[in-house]
């Protein structure tokens, strides 16, 4: 009786305080998931480019009502630039002489677009985008979410440009679009609402494989610990490794339960807090997000910084590469060096886009004579991701991780191209 009452103490301990608040962690560089992130620069605007011009009837605009779009698709360069740099991709025409210079898709963009399109229709991936909208409003607490909130996630989940109007109206039974005032500004907000729990769907990716692995019911409050996955050649202090083991041990609370009655600054609340983020980037195709995402999505969820600093604290779990202009936060355990574990087929899809992409900065045209750059060479398997330097190769596991240099740096993650970064927690 008396060891059942001490532990009732500790563990009701564990609920209140943080057992460890003076480690120094270190932030290295990923060169192999630097790699993951800046293979696909560029695609995103340049599908959204492509998505506007399949909106028109003609299947082509005039190349003056796209530039205004540059700073709306977040666009690196201008319009017209960004479509001599990917003529694989985009054909300048000029219908008429009397008319302005027009721009359509190549046959070859065409008939992935196409494809991609096939997919989108597809029964399976419809069911499973719906499946992974309806987990992400369930880690919400109201089960809804604002739209322009979503709509940050909307490329990483997999969803269709006119999902409300391709996807959600043949769902009549899980989802609606309601008004609301938004918590943050007190103004009306469209909200995408969840009309019932799905409690089939309440089962995050970690208790799926410790249900998997034992072949029973999971029982609530088992201590899973998540997978941690260091650089070769980096070492936590001893110190920090016992803190992260007993942490470890915590019993994981589901991402779809409500624990904010935890104490925010406790290491049981940090460990449903990593819960919460890790199912959220797992339910992603690509299993990364800008970092601008999750911290607007963990703001209104109520978490304020905590997302921010379990990025920090577990560089094991969680990487920032600060490639293409922004911060990306990677999901480790999803990736095996720079490959994608888990292929998805709108990722196959992507990949061929960018093979395609890359085919248009290998030839330019310079005052009519073709003059061929040396850039990456795409090996023929590129829809799995697989891409090697023509002049790099790329540095082993046990090579000086801090030698790669990225670009854009804030919120706690600079990048400076020799120095190791040290984390307060």
């Amino acid at each position: 009786m008396l060891s059942m009452a001490l532990w009732r103490r500790v563990r009701h301990r564990l609920l209140l305080i943080r057992s460890f608040v003076d480690a120094r962690i270190k932030w290295v560089r990923d060169p192999y998931l630097d790699i993951a992130v800046e293979r696909e620069k560029n695609l995103k605007e340049i599908l959204s480019l492509k998505n506007q011009i399949l909106s028109s009837p003609s299947k082509s605009l005039p190349l003056s009502s796209l530039s205004p779009l540059k700073s709306h698709f977040n666009l690196p360069t201008s319009t017209s630039k960004l479509f001599q740099n990917y003529l694989s991709i985009f054909s300048p025409f000029q219908p008429s002489p009397s008319l302005p210079l027009h721009v359509k898709l190549t046959p070859q963009a065409m008939t992935l677009h196409k494809e991609e399109l096939a997919i989108h229709n597809s029964p399976p991936h419809r069911n499973d985008v719906v499946n992974r909208l309806v987990k992400l409003l369930m880690l919400t607490k109201a089960v809804r979410l604002p739209l322009h909130i979503l709509d940050k996630f909307k490329f990483d989940l997999g969803l269709p440009t006119n999902y409300i109007t391709f996807l959600l109206s043949d769902y009549p039974d899980y989802f609606q679009i309601c008004e609301y005032k938004n918590p943050s500004d007190g103004k009306e907000t469209l909200f995408l609402e969840l009309i019932s729990w799905r409690n089939e769907l309440a089962i995050s990716e970690m208790e799926k494989r410790a249900s998997f692995s034992d072949g029973v019911k999971l029982k609530k409050g088992l201590p899973l610990r998540f997978s941690m996955k260091l650089p070769n050649g980096f070492d936590l202090e001893k110190k920090v490794k016992n803190w992260v083991d007993t942490w470890q041990d915590l019993p994981y609370i589901s991402p779809y339960e409500n624990s904010f009655h935890l104490g925010p600054n406790s290491d049981q609340a940090e460990k449903w807090t990593v819960a919460v983020l890790h199912e959220l980037l797992w339910l992603l195709v690509s299993k990364k997000t800008e970092g601008k995402n999750v911290f607007c999505l963990g703001e209104y969820l109520g978490f304020g910084n905590r997302f921010k600093k379990a990025l920090m604290h577990f560089p094991g779990i969680f990487y920032v590469s600060n490639k293409i202009r922004t911060q990306t936060v990677v999901l480790k355990e999803a990736y095996r060096k720079d490959f994608l574990m888990e292929k998805h087929p709108l990722m196959g899809m992507r990949f061929r886009y960018i093979h395609l992409m890359n085919k248009s900065e290998k030839f330019r045209k310079r005052d009519g004579v073709p003059v061929f750059r040396r850039k990456r060479k795409v090996m023929s398997n590129a829809d799995e991701g697989e891409v090697i330097k023509e002049d790099d190769k790329i540095v082993e596991e046990n090579k000086d991780l801090n030698l790669l240099s990225g670009s854009g740096s804030n919120d706690g993650f600079d990048d400076e191209p020799s120095k190791v970064q040290v984390m307060d927690i």
